[in-house]
């Protein structure tokens, strides 16, 4: 009858240690933010032309060169506090999947000057701004820059931008 209780016991703990490991919470570390660009899942990292800096997603920080030394910082430093990441143009780079995007800096810097811009990009607080108020029907006219394939930066893909 004691082995039965013991056993019994040891279920009810069991049973109960379970429920509390399928407790999850949902944190969206790793989303876009509101002022990137729509349409671009897979990525890790953007470069943003004007401030001469990166975007790591996932991490949610800049990374960007002061003093020579590359710096992650949850903002911007402060020579850009003023900077419109909304209205600023970000290039996505969909085929960089390491943890220093920098390595490939003074090609981006060359390629993608101060000022540089493709055209209007949507980001995703606009973009949810107009689905709020739309009636659904967009018959596939978002349009996206597309600059597929390899830039001769060995291997390296800056893809769509």
């Amino acid at each position: 009858m004691k082995a039965l209780k013991l056993i019994a016991l040891a279920l009810f703990l069991f049973a109960s240690t379970a429920n509390h490991a399928q407790v999850s919470i949902n944190v969206n570390v790793g989303a876009p933010p509101q002022w990137g660009p729509v349409g671009y899942n897979e990525v890790s990292y953007y470069y943003i032309p004007d401030v001469q800096s990166y975007y790591d997603i996932h991490a949610q920080q800049f990374i960007f060169l002061s003093n020579g030394a590359w710096i992650r910082s949850n903002n911007l430093p402060n020579r850009y506090r003023n900077y419109d990441l909304y209205n600023g143009y970000k290039v996505v780079l969909n085929d960089y999947h390491g943890t220093r995007p920098y390595t490939h800096y003074n090609e981006h810097k060359v390629k993608y000057y101060k000022g540089y811009n493709k055209g209007h990009q949507e980001n995703y607080r606009t973009a949810s701004n107009y689905n709020k108020h739309d009636n659904g029907n967009h018959n596939g006219n978002q349009k996206h820059n597309d600059n597929h394939g390899n830039d001769g930066h060995d291997g390296h893909k800056n893809g769509k931008h």
